[in-house]
């Protein structure tokens, strides 16, 4: 997957379609940023929502979104199977074409290890509401396979 390709590609789609609805929303007020194969999860900056995505060999696996109060999520959630039933982890590990890859005790360290992510850091002043447009921007563009 090309990096610059794909925020580009996100970045576009965010202010194309929120222009084409008529409520444009600038490239002051949303950063598109990649966490690398082998990463470890930022922290969710102050004052900012955010858009994630997990993806899998060029596979989109999970679309989320968390809330300016919602840092766990948006930096931990998904990588461990006790945190919620909802979580990346359990679905990858309820997933029978994945059970030859993870299980209970490597789940943390194969995400880092094998996802990458794609995040819109998105001002918190734009509100709930952009917070889901784009989430569901990113959910139809990309059809994560993974999502409930």
């Amino acid at each position: 997957m090309n990096v610059q390709q794909t925020i580009d590609e996100i970045t576009n789609l965010i202010l194309d379609e929120s222009k084409r609805v008529g409520e444009p929303i600038t490239t002051g007020q949303f950063q598109v940023i990649h966490q690398p194969l082998g990463h470890t999860s930022l922290a969710l900056p102050k004052g900012r929502m955010a858009v994630y995505t997990f993806v899998y060999n060029d596979v989109f696996l999970k679309v989320g979104q968390a809330n300016q109060r919602s840092k766990a999520r948006y930096q931990s959630h998904h990588y461990y199977v006790k945190s919620n039933k909802s979580t990346l982890a359990n679905s990858l590990l309820k997933d029978p074409k994945m059970s030859s890859l993870v299980n209970n005790s490597n789940i943390t360290n194969w995400i880092k290890t094998n996802c990458e992510r794609f995040d819109v850091l998105i001002d918190a002043k734009l509100g709930k509401i952009t917070l889901n447009f784009i989430e569901g921007l990113l959910q139809y563009k990309y059809q994560p396979k993974y999502e409930g």
